[in-house]
């Protein structure tokens, strides 16, 4: 998708039933280029953060395709995902939806997973950098 002249140089997306604690939008489009926030495993039908690694790990990949979906993209325009889990062992369980989101070893954006204290019982957090059409 093409740059549209009414739209402004920066659109900043939110979605509906997620909120970050502090003033910051989920993702931004600047261009073709979409940058997203920490997207964490929020289940936007109660606003809380889901119960359990592997809830969070689902809901997190959901969010960032409902984030992509927001922004005019989809799945296939995402080029480098950064995982940050609280404990190493999380791998796992974010292997799992990985391979569910990108099932094509030749077709999968570029990952990086670092382990990082996370907050507020965050088990697991993805950012994106995705190159809208």
């Amino acid at each position: 998708m093409a740059m549209n002249p009414d739209r402004p140089h920066r659109e900043s997306f939110d979605l509906e039933g997620i909120s970050h604690a502090v003033p910051i939008p989920f993702g931004t489009r600047v261009g073709d280029m979409l940058f997203s926030s920490g997207i964490m495993g929020v289940d936007p039908s109660t606003g809380s953060l889901a119960e359990g690694l592997s809830a969070q790990v689902r809901f997190a990949f959901a969010n960032m395709e409902r984030l992509l979906k927001e922004a005019g993209g989809d799945l296939g325009d995402v080029g480098h995902v950064r995982v940050l889990v609280s404990e190493e062992g999380y791998r796992a369980a974010v292997n799992e939806e990985w391979l569910r989101a990108f099932p094509d070893a030749h077709d999968r954006p570029a990952r990086h997973t670092v382990v990082s204290a996370l907050r507020g019982g965050m088990l697991v957090q993805l950012e994106i950098i995705a190159v809208l059409k």
